[in-house]
């Protein structure tokens, strides 16, 4: 699990599959009202607290990314009371009992995205799809100071599905970074087609 501060009163938490199978919960269960997702929250929130500071008062924006491949990305809003943080008395805290009020979204990403540390790694593994003939149309950026190569698998039988994430976990790490953020923050090199691309030109 993951914590990175976005700003005053955001954060994105990353779970990967691993912490939700630790916890005995199922990526379906996310969508659940079930005293295991609470006490995972609850932990999340613990975790926030301590790493970051952020202390998970009041009203809250919970949106859930699922990616196919990477795990979970929840970013967690603090909401605002009458233009200002919502502030609590200590009694009602310890009346509380970790109980959140949480308004959440949820939505799922076909997008495989990994994140690669230099270019060397990109035409490594641009090379080894292409040789193993696992050419998907895919999408090349570049985002604080990393390379990120973005696949959108499509109708990809699961077994061939697999296969990309397999090279792609071998040369770089799956990331928290969804593709809006990318659209939004990061530059676009590559367009489409960049297997292709990339073992055209190196």
């Amino acid at each position: 699990m993951k914590i990175e501060r976005l700003n005053q009163d955001k954060i994105r938490i990353f779970l990967t599959f691993d912490d939700l199978l630790e916890r005995g919960i199922q990526k379906e269960d996310m969508w659940r009202e079930i005293p295991k997702v609470h006490e995972l929250f609850s932990e999340m929130m613990d975790q926030a607290y301590n790493e970051l500071g952020f202390d998970a008062n009041g009203p809250l924006a919970v949106e859930v990314f699922a990616l196919p491949a990477q795990g979970m990305v929840v970013i967690v809003t603090r909401g605002k009371v009458n233009g200002k943080s919502d502030e609590r008395t200590q009694e009602e805290e310890d009346n509380d009992e970790d109980v959140y009020e949480m308004e959440v979204t949820l939505e799922q990403s076909d997008v495989v995205l990994y994140a690669f540390r230099d270019i060397e790694d990109v035409i490594s593994v641009c090379k080894q799809l292409k040789a193993a003939n696992i050419v998907d149309d895919g999408r090349l950026y570049a985002y604080n100071g990393r390379y990120m190569l973005a696949f959108e698998p499509v109708g990809v039988e699961l077994a061939r599905y697999h296969a990309i994430i397999a090279l792609l976990a071998e040369y770089g790490e799956a990331t928290s970074i969804t593709t809006a953020v990318l659209d939004e923050y990061g530059k676009l090199i590559i367009a489409a087609d960049v297997v292709n691309e990339i073992c055209t030109h190196f």
